[in-house]
């Protein structure tokens, strides 16, 4: 079960000046609110015919942002942040409308890590009682994924050819503790004991492994390692002792979130260098190498740092809010309208 993420802090205003200063040393890029698309990653890449296929798409439209109010006296300086969906090979995204109040000065967008893009809204003045608004409608286009046709033409990627952007995605981060003495052992007995042939065949046995040794129950996050001492977990713990025992075996793997739920992606390569994100069902229904899921992409990955909290290591981007003077209210909104198709 995924709780809700939010955070909510009164006192100083953290000013859009610094926020930009600390950007460029948080891979952060800010863009203009008319590009709502990522662009420039060979993460959003659109499908390959040799790796995952579309299936069925859904199309929904989701409005997403926040109503902020004054309580107990005016309140200046507001500044917010909260995450959006974007494009990705298995999803498209379109603005339809934006629901602005009058007091916001102005809407920015900017991406985290490569993988996360945040609305960026800032409030210089809000009367007591009042309310405010910042509402944007998103038509997101989201498409089930197949596993590829042939699998026996990947294998796994060379660490040392590896880009920055994807080695991120072999090391430890918050509650995947790839690096533990723990889950090297676990890695080394699985592909010890199945003798794998191919890359795709070592993935496919660790994850059916991991799905018969920890029993899915739902409870509070406790990450890779205390899931696998306890035998159990639910589909946060179950997507984190995958990733961390894949990251273990040299496999590169990441979290991907969609509302109230997450599962993993692993990446193989073909003999030729190019390489493929397959998605696969840790907790629930088993699929493996592709996904029936329409539920719009939050994000990837589970390792961030954002411009505002440069010392916290988040597994997932959540909302802020920061201001001065009386006691400002949010409500963050992030909600189905209508389903189109």
């Amino acid at each position: 079960m995924i709780v809700a993420r939010l955070i909510v802090v009164a006192g100083s205003f953290v000013a859009l000046a610094l926020a930009a200063r600390l950007a460029g040393a948080q891979q952060t890029k800010v863009v203009p609110n008319t590009q709502f698309g990522v662009e420039a990653s060979t993460q959003f890449a659109a499908p390959d015919a040799r790796g995952t296929k579309l299936g069925k798409d859904v199309t929904q439209r989701y409005q997403i942002g926040m109503l902020v109010s004054a309580q107990g006296g005016p309140c200046q300086g507001i500044y917010a942040t909260a995450p959006v969906p974007t494009d990705w090979p298995e999803q498209t995204v379109q603005v339809i409308t934006e629901d602005i109040s009058p007091n916001v000065q102005k809407i920015d967008y900017r991406i985290i890590g490569g993988t996360v893009k945040q609305m960026l809204v800032s409030m210089p003045y809000i009367a007591p009682g009042q309310e405010v608004k910042a509402l944007v409608t998103l038509e997101i286009r989201r498409y089930s994924l197949l596993p590829p046709d042939d699998t026996s033409i990947f294998v796994l990627p060379n660490e040392r050819k590896l880009s920055k952007e994807m080695r991120q995605y072999l090391a430890p981060s918050p509650y995947i503790e790839s690096n533990h003495t723990k889950i090297r052992a676990i890695s080394k007995e699985i592909l010890t004991k199945h003798k794998a042939d191919t890359a795709w065949q070592k993935v496919e046995a660790i994850y059916d492994d991991i799905r018969a040794r920890v029993e899915y129950v739902n409870g509070p996050l406790k990450g890779a390692l205390k899931s696998l001492q306890d035998g159990n977990g639910d589909c946060e713990e179950l997507s984190s002792l995958f990733i961390a025992v894949c990251r273990a075996s040299d496999i590169p793997a990441r979290i991907v979130w969609v509302p109230d739920h997450c599962y993993p992606e692993f990446y193989l390569e073909d003999k030729d260098g190019k390489g493929f994100w397959f998605p696969c069902q840790a907790a629930g229904t088993r699929e493996f190498g592709g996904i029936t899921e329409h539920r719009p992409v939050l994000q990837k990955g589970d390792n961030f740092q954002v411009p505002e909290k440069p010392r916290d290591r988040m597994r997932y981007v959540s909302e802020l809010l920061t201001g001065k003077g009386g006691t400002p209210k949010v409500k963050w909104v992030r909600e189905i309208l209508e389903t189109v198709n």
